[in-house]
């Protein structure tokens, strides 16, 4: 600016507005026209002219001095006084106009959007969280109210358990149907050859091997009408019907005798066959069982085999037992 009077004394007088009042226009201030500045003729334009900045142009790096104008050249245009600048399609940046915020390198946002597009940003999802919570704390009632169902009942079962109640009638320490029912092996009574009564020209012997009772010992001398053994049976708990067993020895060859009990006989004869198939004439390899029906009452019992007429009476025996 050179001496004289062509503008305002000084920067901070350099009114743009000038024009509007009556010591501006005795100073030669006029209204804008043209593409040239405003206010006093000459005046510094110190102010950036709108459009200056043009959409998308990259700025000046920290420290770097932003390009400007040289001095003489027009400036951007600018829109006239009264005029409206031109405004671009919707949704269309305005070439002359761009905020700081759209500018790489602007100022930042204060409030990023959440959502993306050009719609409205969608916040989180809370129902689904909402929904999410709710089933949490649901699940934990649940338990706790479970716990304390546990929890009574056993307190329940303690207090009777411990209050000293005595177990009733059908619960006491008695024995279940199916233990009552199947008796251990050999309750009933069992004897051998030695402790039985023997009568009719019976006796006892040893010389032949395989006999189980005591010593060996069997009874010998059955052989003939009239011989007889007797075993008087002692506690019989309950009257019924019985097996009586009966371990003997034939040569080979079947046998048979008379069966009592309580001095009637039955109306089949005990059976003494040769069961096993053992050799004719050899004793030692006849061993073996048979059985036969008996009625017994309860308390004492006795019971007699005989040889009576139409018995075959070759035999030895050395047990007897009831099942």
């Amino acid at each position: 600016m050179t001496p004289g009077n062509n503008g305002a004394s000084t920067p901070e007088d350099d009114d743009p507005f000038g024009y509007l009042y009556a010591d501006g226009q005795a100073n030669g201030a006029t209204p804008p026209s043209g593409g040239g500045g405003y206010g006093y003729p000459g005046s510094v334009n110190r102010v950036r002219a709108v459009g200056e900045r043009q959409y998308g142009q990259q700025q000046p790096g920290y420290g770097q001095q932003a390009p400007t104008a040289q001095y003489g050249q027009q400036a951007a245009p600018t829109a006239q006084y009264g005029q409206v600048p031109q405004q671009g399609a919707y949704g269309q940046p305005n070439a002359h106009y761009a905020a700081p915020e759209t500018v790489p390198g602007g100022a930042p946002t204060g409030r990023q959007p959440s959502g993306g597009g050009g719609g409205r940003g969608r916040g989180p999802n809370t129902k689904g969280l909402l929904i999410g919570a709710i089933a949490v704390v649901a699940a934990v009632v649940i338990g706790i109210g479970v716990a304390m169902m546990n929890g009574n009942a056993n307190d329940k079962s303690k207090d009777t358990a411990g209050g000293g109640s005595t177990p009733s009638a059908s619960e006491s320490a008695s024995p279940s149907a199916s233990a009552s029912q199947s008796a251990p092996a050999g309750a009933l009574p069992k004897i051998d050859a030695k402790a039985l009564n023997l009568d009719g020209g019976t006796s006892l012997a040893s010389d032949i091997k395989g006999a189980k009772a005591d010593g060996g010992v069997y009874v010998t001398g059955f052989n003939h009408v009239g011989a007889k053994v007797t075993w008087t049976v002692n506690g019989i708990q309950n009257a019924g019907d019985f097996r009586l067993y009966a371990r003997y020895s034939i040569p080979g060859a079947d046998a048979n005798a008379t069966l009592s009990v309580n001095g009637k006989a039955n109306s089949q004869p005990l059976g003494l066959k040769n069961f096993i198939g053992s050799p004719k004439g050899d004793y030692e390899k006849g061993w073996q069982s048979t059985w036969g029906p008996v009625t017994l009452n309860k308390g004492t019992n006795v019971i007699e085999i005989s040889c009576n007429e139409g018995n075959q009476c070759d035999a030895l025996f050395d047990q007897l037992w009831l099942e």
